[in-house]
């Protein structure tokens, strides 16, 4: 076990521990969203000190961080499997809507920080939107439905952001609001009346 330990921090002195922290962290966000990823924690869980991980991370914020943007790529990479698996633009809008609440369900503490306040964010002001690669995933989409003549081109100018809220308000409303004691098939009918009123509001 000495020795092990020992390999350990041998390794992390040649950079993993940066690696490790993050790991961490992202396993924090997992068992309980933003308020867990705690610096000192993921420290203990790497097995190293708290010093050394401020070697690394010099701030509860920056390791924050590091656990909001693989929430972003994770919801991101949902989306796109999601997408992977249907043909035709407005399958794949439907299939887009109920991934992303999907993801917000199958991991909420992940969910909750990659929208979490208390970090810098990935980007800043809405004209800066398009740095999410979920939001670029609806943008395509929606353009994908234009180019078939299901969106007025008048109407798809900024269309993302207004699609974007309502299946966002769904997930939070799911998971941290009255929707989370719903049963399946009353949530069932609860999605598709929100996806109904995405697509009847884009393409109609």
């Amino acid at each position: 076990m000495p020795h092990s330990r020992f390999s350990a921090r041998a390794r992390y002195h040649h950079g993993d521990l940066a690696n490790a922290l993050a790991r961490e962290a992202v396993a924090l966000a997992r068992e309980g969203g933003p308020e867990a990823v705690v610096l000192r924690e993921a420290a203990r869980r790497a097995g190293v000190s708290a010093a050394a991980a401020y070697r690394h991370f010099s701030s509860h914020e920056e390791l924050l961080r590091v656990a909001k943007e693989r929430g972003h790529e994770l919801l991101a990479d949902a989306l796109d499997a999601a997408l992977d698996a249907v043909v035709g633009p407005r399958e794949r809008l439907r299939a887009l809507g109920a991934a992303y609440v999907g993801f917000a369900q199958a991991e909420p503490g992940l969910f909750r920080t990659a929208f979490c306040h208390g970090a810098r964010e990935l980007a800043v002001g809405p004209e800066a939107l398009g740095e999410y690669r979920a939001f670029q995933t609806v943008g395509a989409a929606l353009d994908a439905l234009l180019a078939v003549g299901l969106i007025p081109a008048e109407r798809r100018p900024g269309a993302e952001l207004p699609a974007w809220a309502a299946l966002h308000g769904l997930a939070l409303l799911t998971i941290d609001g009255p929707l989370a004691s719903c049963g399946p098939e009353d949530f069932a009918a609860v999605l598709e009346s929100t996806l109904d009123l995405v697509e009847r509001g884009l393409t109609s």
